[in-house]
């Protein structure tokens, strides 16, 4: 079953977690031939729902966070629940694209992928990406992964290994298609990169265990490089899949 990290600070998860380029949609729209139903599973504050609900009839979006939900984006054709990625009560073959952003390493993936198979329409297609850490300037860079290794690096569920390497060594049972790398772009103050660091996972853990907040202490030590609003990339990796 997948885990929830997210739900004690699911305001701050909205307000500051980075958005997806408008590359990204196109790549994936362009492989489809219709357009009546998706699925956004693991949705949070529903970003990707958001940008589904553009183009598709119906959007159905689904968390096991009600408190994830609850700062989730509006629309008349999205539809949220709360309902786990592995176990929904969708119909058979109702899907024409399947997204998960940023949570395939959270899940049960066999169980997931059973799901998929179910609740997608013959043809239809897989669509999981994530994004890894951004880059900003070589100073800024090596302690901010200093901060992610060293200082909150004990605090991360083993499954973030899985990003860490892309998704590449996730083993997927459907017919995967070539794609790009892409990159999310932000210009953000050092306040803004502050309430980022903030919503991982593990900084929340290491809040919990220590009762410390150890962001305060990162920026400080990034300050002196920091240059009011500053170009912020973040790699995005897609592995995009037709499900037979």
């Amino acid at each position: 079953m997948a885990k929830d990290y997210f739900s004690g600070h699911s305001k701050l998860y909205a307000t500051f977690r980075p958005t997806y380029p408008d590359e990204l949609y196109r790549f994936i729209f362009g492989h489809l031939k219709s357009f009546d139903a998706a699925w956004d599973c693991a949705t949070g504050n529903g970003q990707v729902a958001r940008v589904l609900s553009t183009q598709f009839d119906k959007v159905y979006a689904t968390d096991i966070s009600q408190q994830q939900l609850e700062y989730a984006v509006q629309a008349n054709n999205i539809i949220y629940s709360i309902q786990p990625a592995e176990k929904t009560t969708f119909p058979d073959c109702t899907f024409d694209l399947i997204t998960v952003a940023q949570a395939m390493h959270w899940f049960d993936a066999d169980a997931f992928y059973n799901e998929v198979s179910r609740t997608i329409k013959p043809g239809g297609w897989l669509a999981v990406w994530g994004y890894s850490n951004c880059r900003i300037s070589p100073e800024i860079d090596k302690l901010l992964l200093e901060f992610y290794h060293d200082t909150v690096g004990q605090y991360w569920d083993g499954a973030r290994k899985l990003v860490d390497e892309h998704y590449r060594t996730i083993p997927f049972p459907f017919e995967e298609v070539a794609t790009p790398e892409f990159l999310i772009r932000k210009e953000w103050t050092a306040k803004d990169f502050a309430g980022y660091i903030t919503t991982w996972s593990a900084t929340q853990k290491y809040i919990r265990t220590t009762g410390v907040d150890p962001v305060p202490q990162f920026i400080k030590q990034i300050n002196r490089y920091w240059i009011k609003e500053m170009p912020v990339a973040f790699p995005v990796f897609l592995r995009l899949m037709r499900v037979k």
